[in-house]
């Protein structure tokens, strides 16, 4: 399953209301109109976080049973955060590491919850290895995970800064 950066993915993306999720995927695995939903019906499954007006707000993937998670070519899920990282600086995505993962500038996360070791992956890994597995991503603008948010309000000549600090725009010469 390819991930549409800060959008979600083919099926659902941020802004989408409730509605039309649930026309396209059916319902959620557990009854209810929760704030988050459990989409079984697809592999990988998906989780969908609804604001209080059942807007889509963030769409998060778990590693697959057949499929993965990609973007831009690299898998995503199901391998070491460690290459995954690196495999998405050779293609320019650059962004900030988290305390469950790494929060992309290009509008999602990966992350790994600790459900998987090493040694899912490398059976000759030593049971105390430290690398971490991706275990899942989640999509939605950078600012959902940062809580960076542009100084909307301020001079055109602040928001180049704030865009520059970020690395959006190039430095100044």
């Amino acid at each position: 399953m390819d991930i549409i950066p800060g959008v979600g993915v083919e099926a659902v993306k941020i802004g989408d209301p409730r509605r039309d999720v649930e026309r396209g995927l059916g319902p959620p695995a557990h009854a209810g109109n929760h704030r988050r939903a459990v989409y079984d019906s697809v592999d990988p499954m998906l989780v969908v976080t609804y604001d209080e007006d059942d807007i889509v707000e963030l769409v998060e993937i778990g590693y697959g049973i057949d499929d993965q998670v990609y973007f831009d070519g690299v898998q995503l899920t199901y391998r070491f955060m460690d290459e995954v990282v690196a495999d998405l600086a050779t293609k320019g995505q650059f962004g900030s590491p988290s305390d469950i993962g790494f929060d992309l500038r290009a509008g999602f996360a990966i992350f790994s919850m600790a459900s998987l070791s090493a040694r899912d992956l490398d059976p000759d890994a030593p049971e105390d290895d430290p690398r971490r597995v991706v275990e899942g991503v989640s999509v939605a603008p950078y600012s959902y995970f940062t809580d960076d948010q542009p100084p909307l309000d301020g001079t055109d000549e602040e928001l180049d800064a704030w865009l520059r600090k970020r690395g959006m725009l190039p430095a100044e010469s």
